[in-house]
């Protein structure tokens, strides 16, 4: 009886996939209200919004997966707040709770066994459900699809040549036109795909890569080698890059860049590592084996074998994300892991052909990786052991042999809109007014490329972790492009953003929210007859309000302990200093002016330094104060440095106890005050400063 109830909910979960059918593109097709291109997550929440709000539409997808990572191996919902998912998005997410409040669901453990597993803040009692295995995403996107009337047309690739794919009358597009020479004609556009071909095919600015930090003055942005980030070489790890080791004559390992790593801060073309999101179970009754693939060359894992030959190979359990059924959602974790640094970097503008080629050569690779972790004799026992436990469901991807269907496109094109989020946007820096959406995630960037360093070691370059800020807007004006280019598309994935900006962005909760707002826009433009950034910000922000869109973050996300209005003179936080890319953001102690503060991670280097520039009223005698959580790890003997009108004074702060002042000087009315980890002895905080007149 119990096999009979598990076949049954399986079933249950799959039949809503049998009215999702590849649909022959040949011919002429339909006019529609809105022609969304890409059935991501993004895509297909503007779907369900715009037949909401009565519109026809059309979904063209040029491969067969839909639902983008969501359902693609992406299960352990990467997101940052969850307050601030709304909409689509988060009936979503409480639909997939919904699911899993089925018993016949669970067939590889109970509810309860997987939440005391999972031990993460995902608990029981939440009003949705942020982990989940991708059969349930995909067949539930399959039911919103049907009740909405929505249908995908799979396999209509749009035609990528020169001037062929897109028809433009006047600044809008009239037309796109797939490979076969099928035509679609639509009011409104929405580029959904990860990679922007819709909008770089239809004459739009966009960038590709890294911009210089100088571009807009940010401080993630561009090359970073000179700063110690994660996903590293561990100290003492010295693995050699050469085929022979200690012989550069016998040329590089593979994917490890002679030119690299390029001028600190300076932008490239380089982009984020891409990577199969896995999902593995150690389940005996589902597991498939991972088999040696085709096409494996041992060279292309030589470096992970050095690196376990180290003896410091990360923690074989990191990103081993635990989902519902015994099941994983296994990212990238540590110097050498599924991440292909710097085989996509041709991805972004490559034709099909091109693109199946990077797929598959990222699929031969991640597998080889695992297979060699389970097999080599030169990986240490106690590694080849954990690893050995893990194969793929048999029950997930079925069409593929359990392998994932959707790459990992953590950033193509993106879009060169009206306006551009840059750290300082997600920062509170600066603040839209236009909200479509929240970010919520720290600025997450993964490594680009591996390069050989002047010691002859090789090292990775191009991971960025920087968070601990309260949910920040997305602008409208970030999913529109310029006017003159395409006053009839919408861009809620490939949006305008700066690398690291999308960096944060780039979460499929995200995609979600901004491909329903698009949506939204599109609509309310038909109907005005208008372009769509002349869509009256009031009308479409009163509109999204209404379909349980979050805008703003309640404003006790951005508030810490310390209340700046209570203290004396003037206070700047520490989010409006010049910072180098050394700190990270932190919460880790209290208490705090907002909700997080800088630290160098007791680095000790020299590399950190954040400088306040001070802008009084007037010259005069003034107290300075440093403001930081203390705490027993700090550093002792911090330097800080305050100039102005030809006068430099040192300081030196004991961060092991509370804040006080430094001093009185005779200032100009701006003056700069610094802070550095040179000659530290601990850890070095900066949550702000405080200036006040003398007494």
């Amino acid at each position: 009886m119990k096999k009979t109830l598990l076949r049954r909910g399986f079933a249950a979960l799959l039949a809503p996939l049998l009215a999702l059918t590849a649909i022959s593109c040949s011919g002429t097709g339909p006019e529609t209200d809105i022609l969304i291109y890409g059935a991501t997550s993004g895509g297909l929440a503007a779907a369900i919004q715009a037949r909401r709000m009565g519109k026809t539409v059309v979904v063209l997808d040029p491969g067969t997966h839909i639902g983008g990572l969501t359902t693609g191996g992406l299960s352990w919902t990467d997101i940052g707040n969850k307050i601030v998912v709304g909409g689509i998005a988060r009936e979503f997410y409480q639909r997939i709770k919904k699911k899993y409040e089925d018993p016949k669901v669970w067939t590889s453990e109970t509810r309860d066994e997987y939440f005391e597993r999972r031990k993460g803040p995902n608990a029981k009692n939440e009003d949705a459900m942020w982990t989940f295995e991708p059969k349930v995403a995909r067949a539930l996107y399959s039911e919103m699809l049907a009740e909405a009337g929505v249908k995908v047309i799979q396999k209509a690739r749009l035609d990528l040549s020169p001037g062929k794919g897109v028809v433009k009358e006047n600044g809008r597009i009239k037309a796109i036109v797939l490979e076969g020479g099928t035509r679609y004609e639509a009011k409104m556009f929405i580029d959904a795909t990860y990679e922007g071909d819709l909008m770089g095919m239809a004459g739009v600015s966009y960038a590709i890569g890294r911009e210089n930090n100088s571009d807009y003055k940010e401080t993630w942005n561009g090359s970073q080698p000179n700063h110690f980030h994660y996903h590293q070489f561990p100290e003492g790890a010295n693995v050699d890059p050469y085929v022979v080791k200690g012989k550069p004559e016998s040329g590089l390992l593979p994917i490890i860049d002679p030119t690299g790593p390029g001028e600190e801060g300076k932008g490239d073309k380089r982009i984020q590592a891409y990577c199969y999101r896995m999902c593995l179970t150690n389940d005996p009754k589902n597991r498939l084996p991972i088999e040696k693939p085709a096409g494996y060359d041992e060279k292309d894992h030589e470096l992970l074998l050095r690196f376990a030959e180290t003896g410091k190979y990360h923690e074989p359990s990191s990103k081993y994300d635990p989902i519902p059924n015994m099941k994983t959602d296994t990212n990238n974790h540590g110097a050498v892991s599924t991440d292909y640094m710097g085989a996509d970097w041709s991805y972004p503008e490559a034709g099909y052909a091109e693109r199946e080629k990077i797929n598959k050569r990222h699929e031969v690779y991640q597998k080889g990786y695992m297979w060699t972790l389970q097999n080599s004799p030169r990986v240490p026992a106690k590694l080849r052991e954990y690893y050995k436990q893990w194969g793929l469901p048999k029950d997930e991807f079925t069409e593929n042999g359990g392998w994932p269907t959707q790459l990992y496109i953590r950033e193509a094109r993106r879009m060169i809109g009206a306006l551009v989020m840059t750290e300082h946007h997600v920062m509170a820096r600066e603040i839209v007014e236009d909200s479509v959406g929240m970010g919520a995630y720290g600025m997450d960037s993964h490594n680009v490329q591996r390069y050989v360093t002047k010691a002859g070691f090789v090292r990775n370059e191009g991971n960025v972790q920087v968070g601990g800020f309260p949910p920040y807007p997305v602008g409208y004006r970030a999913i529109t492009p310029k006017k003159d280019q395409a006053s009839n598309l919408l861009v809620p994935v490939a949006l305008s953003a700066t690398h690291i900006a999308y960096g944060s962005i780039r979460m499929e909760p995200v995609f979600m929210v901004l491909g329903q707002s698009a949506a939204t826009a599109a609509a309310l433009a038909i109907d005005a007859n208008q372009a769509v950034q002349d869509v009256p910000y009031p009308k479409l922000r009163e509109r999204l309000l209404a379909d349980k869109q979050v805008l703003e973050a309640p404003a006790a996300l951005s508030k810490g302990d310390i209340d700046p209005r209570q203290l004396e003179g003037t206070v700047i936080d520490s989010q409006f200093a010049e910072l180098t890319p050394a700190w990270k953001g932190s919460r880790a102690h209290k208490p705090t002016l907002g909700p997080s503060y800088f630290d160098d991670m007791d680095a000790r280097d020299g590399k950190a330094r954040a400088q306040f520039t001070v802008k009084m009223e007037k010259a005069g005698r003034y107290r300075v104060k440093l403001l930081y959580p203390p705490f027993a790890k700090q550093a002792t003997n911090v330097p800080v440095q305050i100039s102005g009108g030809g006068k430099t004074y040192q300081a030196t702060v004991n961060q092991r106890q509370p804040a006080d002042w430094l001093g009185t000087y005779d200032l100009p009315a701006e003056f700069t005050v610094t802070v550095t980890n040179q000659g530290t002895n601990g850890a070095v905080a900066v949550d702000g400063l405080q200036i006040a007149p003398a007494q």
